[in-house]
């Protein structure tokens, strides 16, 4: 039995992903920062899709401690942990003239800094297990830019950075890292753009459609298993043909 801790799990890809896993017999750990309810749905979800064991657990990632403390609580709750997969993130958007420092600060440091502390503390332990998997959710932001967000395309391109370097630490210890760079998702958010701006984004797309996110989720649960060993330091791009490289 494997275990994992997937942060931002309360909703959107990271639920999906959550769920992926807990079909295939892992002990989770649901990370929420706000949302209790939300959290505590995908927890029971989870259990009836045939998790392990389940546990839930609130921290604030934009706080250095809190991001230090999730994976060793996440490791006693459920006697190891296996698998990382760091999902949370939130967006502050506006044009950089208008950005405030806060507003690049909050992003920077839960979409990126989280996942240095977060990473940091999960290898260890596999370290000691000589094997582990770690999955960075970045996005094609990172990859392309978009306007309006900067301060999210800057933490979204650092995180593929940070997954080529930690790749090349480790790989010797069994252990890989990856990043999956989701496009446009189907999600609260872009269920309620208006019919105009969806219809752009969508001409945009040549797959002609929104992705799902069960589709990622099946990536990142392909990449954490045995099957995956032999990709390490990856940026893999899912997102309907909208930004080929």
């Amino acid at each position: 039995m494997k275990s994992a801790l997937v942060t931002g799990s309360s909703r959107g890809i990271g639920r999906a992903i959550a769920l992926e896993l807990a079909e295939r017999g892992y002990a989770l750990a649901v990370h929420y920062a706000g949302n209790q309810e939300a959290a505590q749905q995908t927890a029971v979800a989870a259990e009836e899709a045939g998790a392990a064991k389940v546990v839930v657990l609130q921290a604030d990632l934009s706080q250095p401690q809190a991001a230090s403390e999730l994976v060793g609580r996440a490791r006693e709750a459920l006697d190891g942990l296996d698998v990382l997969v760091n999902n949370a993130g939130i967006t502050r958007d506006g044009l950089l003239i208008r950005m405030k420092d806060e507003d690049w600060e909050t992003v920077l440091a839960t979409n990126l800094s989280a996942v240095f502390r977060l990473t940091r503390e999960a290898i260890k332990l596999m370290m000691k297990a000589r094997w582990g998997r770690v999955v960075n959710v970045s996005s094609i932001a990172g990859l392309m830019g978009n306007a309006g967000q900067a301060n999210y395309a800057a933490a979204k391109a650092g995180l593929v950075g940070f997954t080529k370097s930690v790749a090349k630490e480790y790989a010797g210890r069994n252990i890989t890292v990856n990043a999956v760079a989701p496009g446009f998702i189907e999600s609260d958010m872009t269920n309620e753009l208006p019919e105009k701006v969806r219809a752009e984004y969508l001409a945009a797309i040549p797959a002609g459609r929104f992705g799902k996110p069960e589709e990622v989720a099946k990536l990142v649960a392909f990449l954490v298993s045995d099957d995956a060993a032999y990709i390490n330091g990856q940026t893999i791009v899912i997102d309907g043909g909208l930004y080929p490289h």
